[in-house]
């Protein structure tokens, strides 16, 4: 079983920038795609990025492509989601889900085994 945390959030001004970071408790990281969700008060939780096992492969939701970047390092069992060009509604708390397959991701599938806690990410104007 894989166990995840999350860590890197904090309130921002807008159009400053946040790197999160997710931790896995062992060093079977490598055998997962992982993704980044997030959700906001009052709305229902939306994906927000996914990377492939290798990080060869990435995918972005509409609103945050361009100016979020997911990388991995395998050695170190950790993904990261640079943010940058905060936004206010970008504010929420953001979740590392570890999945089987990338494709998954790309598909819209939302159900995943494996989740950290979160971490508050909030954006004032």
């Amino acid at each position: 079983q894989v166990q995840l945390v999350e860590s890197g959030g904090g309130l921002v001004q807008a159009g400053g920038s946040l790197r999160l970071s997710c931790a896995a408790s062992d060093s079977t990281l490598s055998n997962y795609a992982m993704g980044w969700f997030r959700q906001a008060p009052g709305k229902e939780r939306e994906f927000v990025a996914a990377i492939a096992r290798e990080g060869l492969s990435t995918f972005y939701a509409g609103s945050v492509k361009g100016r979020f970047t997911i990388s991995r390092d395998n050695g170190k069992n950790t993904v990261y989601l640079q943010m940058n060009s905060l936004k206010p509604e970008d504010t929420a708390v953001y979740y590392c889900n570890a999945g089987p397959y990338y494709a998954d991701y790309v598909q819209g599938r939302q159900e995943f085994e494996y989740w950290g806690r979160g971490t508050q990410v909030t954006v004032s104007s």
